[in-house]
């Protein structure tokens, strides 16, 4: 039960990662522009970002790039802006993007309230936005703010929705941000070096790798990279993260390991005694069997088959327990009831295992005592 249960609980949180970071853009990857560390005399390494990456060819990738993927283009118009209703205020640390109908759906957000972007509004650069969840509970508190009207910077948009919260360290903008259809970012926030990115959602993650690759060569093409050339962008996969934590799942793994097999080593020690005693109390029985013929291979087995069933009908019930264990916490991070096979076949020949190891000795004993001697035996 013990290393059932915490490896299948571990399995389950593992899962459960897997399915947060997919809700919020797992499947995807990001195109960026990308910087270099250059010397600069004794003063050490400075960043060097190459050319930024322009709307043009941000376009371009989106109109030509025809794997099955959901393809949107963005950009940071602003890191501190300040938003404004009536009288209220948010501090000047709001970050506002520019983005296309796509971009709540590749960055892994959902509208906890109101609308998307529609295609007419991100080409006209209307004056509408979306507010993450924070600005929205800051500035409205219990007040409904779809269709109100706030101020980023000089300039009145229209609240058309609202982002259900995400957490503010669960990527970069979190719940202090604020989304602008991407021309209107590109009228009020344009300066000479502004850079997009470009999200991209596999529709099958299994295609992840493939379809990554392939937009890294689309992307050298239209930045006119030569073959062999050193790429001037980034191509980021959005499960970094996810990868990282369950990499160090795996010391907690080796961990939770060791702690059954201690408990295990318990319980192979506690059989053992089991049947020594066992042993001591039927040694009559083993002088007669003896007696009658019985071989010491026969008598060895006998104890060893008994070990066995022992620890593996034990065993059982324990891999029963753990799995209702494991699955407690599958339900409890809603990723739903799995069995975990792998840990049950290993739960079953661990059980085994653990009964010829603790029966070996016993049955070697039982085998080898006298039969007259044990005839004798009171």
């Amino acid at each position: 039960m013990a290393l059932v249960g915490i490896l299948s609980a571990i399995d389950a949180i593992k899962n459960g990662i897997n399915n947060n970071f997919t809700s919020m853009g797992a499947n995807t990857f990001t195109i960026r522009n990308a910087e270099v560390n250059i010397k600069v005399g004794r003063k050490g390494k400075k960043a060097r970002a190459y050319e930024p990456i322009t709307y043009q060819e941000a376009l371009r990738f989106k109109k030509e790039f025809t794997f099955p993927v959901i393809t949107s283009v963005s950009t940071l118009a602003s890191f501190n802006a300040r938003i404004k209703y009536n009288n209220k205020k948010t501090n000047p640390n709001i970050q506002v993007f520019g983005s296309d109908e796509n971009y709540i759906l590749t960055a892994g957000y959902e509208l906890d309230n109101g609308r998307n972007f529609n295609s007419n509004e991100i080409t006209s650069g209307a004056n509408m936005v979306i507010l993450g969840k924070e600005i929205a509970t800051s500035l409205f508190s219990e007040t409904d703010p779809i269709d109100k009207f706030i101020k980023i910077g000089a300039s009145r948009y229209k609240v058309i929705g609202v982002l259900k919260t995400k957490g503010n360290g669960a990527g970069f903008g979190g719940d202090k941000l604020c989304i602008i259809p991407l021309t209107n970012a590109r009228q009020y926030f344009g300066k000479p070096d502004m850079s997009f990115t470009i999200n991209v959602l596999s529709r099958n993650s299994q295609l992840l790798n493939i379809i990554l690759n392939e937009a890294k060569g689309a992307f050298r093409k239209i930045r006119k990279i030569p073959l062999g050339g050193t790429e001037d962008f980034d191509v980021v996969k959005s499960d970094n993260l996810a990868m990282l934590l369950i990499g160090n799942l795996k010391k907690v793994t080796v961990g939770a390991t060791i702690i059954g097999l201690i408990t295990l080593l318990g319980a192979a020690i506690g059989l053992m005694n089991i049947m020594l005693v066992s042993v001591t109390e039927r040694t009559r029985e083993i002088g007669i069997r003896k007696a009658m013929g019985a071989t010491q291979k026969a008598i060895k087995n006998q104890f060893l088959i008994e070990s066995v069933v022992i620890c593996v009908m034990g065993g059982l019930f324990g891999i029963f327990l753990g799995i209702v264990i494991g699955n407690i916490i599958s339900f409890a991070l809603n990723t739903g009831f799995f069995v975990p096979w792998f840990w049950i076949i290993t739960g079953v020949i661990i059980c085994i295992v653990v009964g010829l190891l603790s029966g070996y000795i016993p049955a070697k004993r039982a085998s080898q005592l006298d039969p007259i001697e044990s005839l004798r035996f009171e």
